[in-house]
């Protein structure tokens, strides 16, 4: 999976899958704008893969601000030129039951988790549209599926509706020779899932639940990125595929 040149932009890619994703391009040769709401870790995802002599640079910007957002995509296409490919991957998770979530967290998990996929997916897919077409893969979860999460009522309804979304952005982004598929992680190591790691009774009850018997690592997540934003997957869109050791079989 060569993208030698393609220019790609990773929100919330200054930790976790977001991370791995941006090295995981880097590595095969693509222009990487990395996003993060977090200017410590945008700018240290970025200064790892120049590091490593690929090709990055960083983008602190909310992506639920719209201003904010255009603001940096004007940044990037002076800098490259294009976007050929957009991950859609920034994202928050509050920990609180129904009774007691209270309406800023609601709003802003369905602000970043879905209403920030739509700002990019709106701004960068009419940049595609200009330049002739790209690639779009929004990093959905699990919980949006069949596999709700107890105590994480915002997350699951954003996850939902960005799957959602997703299938709406393939139709509506065919004739444009836009490709938008979605990635839904199960239990993945990250900082995010590191709270809920520390249950052993419920990491327990996971691990019985996921056939290949252990938690997914990020990188367990970039193979199937990468996969699909390469031509390889030139006919695959408005897909979303699972990444979770079988826990989810539909």
């Amino acid at each position: 999976m060569n993208f030698k040149d393609k220019v790609v932009l990773v929100t919330g890619a200054g930790r976790g899958i977001g991370r791995a994703i941006a090295l995981a391009f880097a590595g095969e040769g693509a222009r990487v704008a990395i996003n993060d709401i977090n200017p410590d870790t945008c700018e240290a995802t970025a200064k790892e893969i120049v590091a490593s002599g690929g090709e990055a640079a960083a983008w602190h910007a909310d992506v639920a601000n719209k201003l904010a957002v255009q603001t940096m995509l004007i940044d990037i296409e002076e800098r490259w030129g294009r976007i050929d490919i957009l991950i859609n991957n920034a994202g928050v998770e509050p920990h609180k039951s129904i009774l007691k979530l209270d309406e800023w967290d609601w709003s802003r998990t369905i602000d970043v988790n879905l209403k920030g996929a739509f700002i990019c997916s709106q701004s960068v897919g009419r940049m595609m549209v200009d330049k002739g077409g790209g690639v779009i893969v929004n990093i959905a979860s699990i919980a949006g599926r069949a596999a709700g999460l107890r105590d994480r009522s915002a997350y699951v309804a954003s996850k939902t509706g960005l799957i959602g979304f997703t299938k709406e952005c393939a139709r509506e982004f065919a004739a444009h020779h836009i490709r938008v598929n979605a990635v839904c992680p199960g239990v993945i190591i990250t900082e995010m899932t590191a709270q809920l790691r520390q249950d052993e009774a419920q990491l327990k009850k996971w691990l019985e639940d996921i056939p290949l018997g252990r938690l997914g690592e990020p990188e367990d997540v970039t193979g199937v990125v990468l996969f699909l934003c390469s031509d390889a997957a030139r006919y695959v869109t408005g897909q979303a595929i699972n990444v979770d050791g079988g826990k989810v079989m539909i």
